[in-house]
């Protein structure tokens, strides 16, 4: 049986556009879509009704299953993904406070999820695949390696390009020769578009089908990934396990396009 696509739904339009996006999702890879509402009130079957409606008409060729789970929503989401493509979700939920920028559910679930969690951001222009675009982006060492194959994969079913962003800046007090360069000294450990081409050799080989850009820019990575995916149809960023604990670790950059991505955002665990 195919690992199905899950969708948390709670009646908000966020939810609705999460649901849409799932839809149109599990078509391109050919998998199951699953509807998860989890809540402790009485309306649930209307509200999982209302949205099995909305995929039929959208996506009739979708498989579509539902569940209602009543417990703690981010509990029954994380369960959920433990056998799960990915986990699907709003931006924000029916019971958060009007301007927060990320749900409470919502950011939860992306930390402490053992699957791929998308968190659909953005307007209509960023749903539909009017970019043509990925973005990932590249860190140095071993924590974007999961993140890359998710990346191309769904670059891959897309059948448009990866843009894959590595960021970098020197260390203030950084000790190097005077008067070089911040490329240079950062060069004296390893170049930046070395760190690049390194972690896109593997999974570029894997697809070759797919058109590669490579980004490599000088400053902080949470702005160089915002200001890439103000372009792009979907951004994919890496999250590293914690060290004796459970879940992810989300650090300052995760939490930043988490909040203000302009296009859906997946969140990868690291394997």
């Amino acid at each position: 049986m195919a690992v199905p696509l899950v969708v948390g739904i709670d009646g908000s339009e966020a939810s609705l556009e999460a649901v849409d996006w799932a839809a149109d999702e599990a078509l391109r890879h050919e998998v199951p879509l699953h509807l998860l509402h989890a809540a402790a009130d009485q309306e649930a079957p209307d509200l999982v009704a209302a949205a099995s409606e909305r995929v039929r008409k959208c996506a009739p060729a979708v498989r579509l299953s539902s569940e209602v789970l009543y417990e703690d929503a981010a509990s029954a989401l994380i369960g959920k993904g433990r056998n799960a493509l990915a986990l699907v979700l709003g931006s924000r939920g029916l019971g958060d406070l009007a301007g927060l920028l990320l749900g409470s559910v919502s950011l939860a679930v992306a930390a402490h999820a053992d699957c791929p969690v998308v968190v659909v951001r953005g307007g209509v222009e960023h749903g539909h695949g009017r970019f043509g675009s990925v973005v990932v982006g590249v860190e140095d060492g071993e924590g974007s390696g999961t993140a890359l194959q998710f990346a191309f994969r769904e670059a891959h079913v897309r059948r448009c390009r990866l843009v894959a962003v590595h960021a970098w800046s020197v260390p203030v007090g950084s000790p190097g020769p005077p008067g070089l360069s911040g490329y240079a000294l950062q060069a004296l450990r390893r170049p930046p578009a070395q760190v690049l081409a390194d972690a896109l050799r593997g999974p570029a080989q894997r697809y070759q089908d797919v058109p590669v850009s490579s980004e490599v820019v000088e400053g902080a990575a949470r702005q160089a990934l915002l200001d890439a995916a103000s372009s792009a149809d979907l951004l994919v960023v890496g999250a590293r396990r914690r060290h004796g604990h459970v879940g992810l670790q989300l650090g300052l950059v995760n939490h930043a396009v988490l909040h203000h991505a302009p296009c859906p955002i997946v969140v990868v665990p690291q394997i």
